[in-house]
């Protein structure tokens, strides 16, 4: 039993394996799924199908953790239980995220221990040049009989069951496009295109993704630039909406505030390799979260961050604005993340608990984030260096969420804590924003607003310091702890006064139930000058009334689903609307 490769080690390394299998199974089924979605238009099976495969993960990890408790492992153990599962495990494909399932299953069992890479992969045993199968996922397609040709074989590659609108024209489109959107392909007799075999497919779009190449792939002195062609489904009959081949805009695509895409990760790594090419400032954490696989770009988040924490020396510091009633939030400034802990007291107007506030991170974690909402990541007793920490901070934690923390002479551990991407407050942009950015920041504000609720999403405070602006000026929500459905809003104006009494009355002279909403209110306490209040009232004064919020209500009773598209309407060819 306490030999590292002993045959009970293997035997436990051949469960957790078979768990994780299991998983892959299940989340490649789901996956598959999304093609005949996108083909029969069904986007409420859509969204329903994202929320499935997000409780995958935990729906598998939790029955081996249950099966693994009688086991009991000791340290010695589990070293020998990760050794045994590495050599079962390393020829995979989707190796990588066998190792994160382990890491799972193994703080399921251990949860209140410290973390331990000789029991787990914190570091990854890998080798950096195993086999990828890059070859099985892309196709290079080259313009042997003209540019024409060449797209008609790109768009026909892919096995749509659905006919194509309007074949010739989307192929003009794309054409005459791309030296507009890249004046630099002079000629593009000599431009080859590496196509990703799978769509990605998210909310009622299919994207087709690749790069474009001039001169010999993947040899010295080649340029490349990425290429994603999003096809939407009218009534049966296909069409591409536009070209995006800019690099912000493709970024944009694959944004933290965005849903997961459903694509074919079969060969995850080298999948994830090829996006990191033509993004090559994306996190390898953030390509891993965007395809689904959330928990291993979690992995991929921690073992980046100690990276930068070994060749970093400044200090984690109270986050600049104002403070949260239900959140302490702290960033390190040369780290592009801010980390959130749930206080231990609310004042009496949060009327919720640190449970409710978590359910909360869960449902946005599992719903339609339509480019407006920041995810999260979710740590349990992460530990981080005390002499990192300013002490102004260490104070600020052990008043308000001393809960949540365990101090030792040289190490600060935080039971349960959320990273986020650090992004500028609105409130403190607007103060120094010039009249352009601040028309930008009022609308995009407002936009964020809109969007959000046609998604069924009521951010509940909307006060401007928890909104965010992100280094693209898209104005994101990243305070979560009022948010709720809107369906579960009852938005009322605000009646009469029926006497000079009510009329005179500092106090509301009509009942208020907890669930009731007064638009009507928002202009009073969103704005503190009058002139950033005036412009967002003429740019986006139906917000104020409770009509604006009733006719989505009916909307979403009915069964819409919002057009969501990570690129602005201006960019969609003139024949999308045809």
């Amino acid at each position: 039993m306490n030999q590292p490769d002993s045959a009970k080690a293997y035997e436990v390394a051949g469960i957790i394996l078979d768990g994780f299998s299991r998983y892959r199974d299940a989340f490649q089924a789901i996956t598959r799924d999304a093609k005949i979605r996108f083909e029969r238009a069904d986007w409420q099976g859509a969204l329903s199908a994202n929320r499935q495969r997000l409780e995958l993960y935990r729906a598998h990890v939790r029955p081996i953790a249950d099966r693994l408790r009688g086991f009991n492992p000791d340290a010695v153990t589990w070293h020998g239980v990760k050794r045994g599962y590495h050599a079962l495990s390393m020829s995979r494909w989707d190796a990588e995220l066998a190792e994160t399932f382990f890491n799972s299953v193994h703080r399921q069992l251990t949860e209140d221990q410290a973390v331990d890479d000789t029991q787990m992969f914190i570091r990854t045993l890998l080798s950096e040049d195993r086999p990828l199968g890059r070859e099985d996922i892309t196709v290079f397609h080259s313009p042997e009989n003209g540019s024409f040709e060449m797209m008609r074989n790109i768009l026909q590659s892919f096995d749509f069951s659905l006919p194509w609108r309007n074949l010739d024209q989307d192929i003009t489109n794309i054409l005459h496009s791309l030296p507009e959107e890249r004046p630099e392909i002079a000629a593009r007799g000599d431009i080859t295109v590496e196509v990703l075999k799978a769509p990605f497919f998210r909310n009622k779009g299919a994207y087709l993704i690749g790069k474009l190449i001039s001169g010999e792939p993947r040899k010295p002195g080649s340029r490349s630039w990425p290429v994603a062609l999003p096809v939407l489904n009218d009534n049966g009959q296909l069409y591409v909406d536009t070209l995006i081949c800019d690099e912000d805009e493709f970024s944009i695509m694959f944004s933290f505030t965005r849903a997961y895409f459903m694509v074919d990760t079969s060969r995850p790594r080298a999948l994830i390799n090829f996006l990191h090419e033509v993004l090559p400032n994306k996190k390898i954490s953030e390509l891993y979260a965007a395809v689904g696989l959330y928990k291993h770009g979690k992995t991929e988040f921690y073992r980046g961050f100690i990276d930068h924490l070994d060749n970093s020396t400044d200090h984690f510091v109270i986050a600049p604005g104002i403070k949260g009633m239900v959140m302490s939030v702290f960033l390190l400034p040369s780290y592009q993340t801010v980390f959130k802990v749930i206080k231990d007291y609310f004042p009496p107007q949060k009327n919720t608990t640190a449970a409710e506030v978590r359910g909360k991170y869960t449902m946005v974690k599992t719903h339609d984030r339509v480019g407006r909402m920041a995810d999260t990541q979710e740590f349990q007793n992460i530990s981080f260096p005390r002499e990192r920490f300013a002490p102004e901070l260490i104070e600020e934690l052990q008043q308000v969420a001393a809960n949540s923390l365990i101090l030792t002479d040289d190490r600060v551990i935080i039971r349960h804590l959320y990273t986020e991407r650090q992004m500028t407050p609105l409130n403190l942009y607007i103060e120094t924003a010039n009249d352009e950015e601040l028309v930008s920041a009022l609308d995009e504000y407002g936009n964020a607003i809109k969007q959000l609720a046609a998604a069924n999403i009521f951010p509940g405070d909307m006060l401007l310091k928890n909104f965010g602006v992100t280094r693209h000026g898209r104005v994101v929500f990243y305070d979560y702890d009022e948010i709720c459905y809107l369906t579960e809003v009852n938005f009322r104006a605000i009646p009469e006064p029926r006497n000079e009494d009510e009329a005179m009355s500092g106090e509301a002279w009509y009942s208020v139930s907890p669930n009731d909403v007064f638009p009507e209110e928002f202009r009073r306490f969103l704005f503190g000058k009058r002139n950033v209040k005036a412009l967002f009232t003429r740019m986006h004064g139906g917000l104020f009334t409770p009509e604006y919020w009733r006719d989505l209500q009916d909307a979403i009773h009915k069964g819409f689903v919002v057009d969501v598209f990570p690129y602005r309407r201006k960019k969609r060819f003139a024949s999308s609307s045809a």
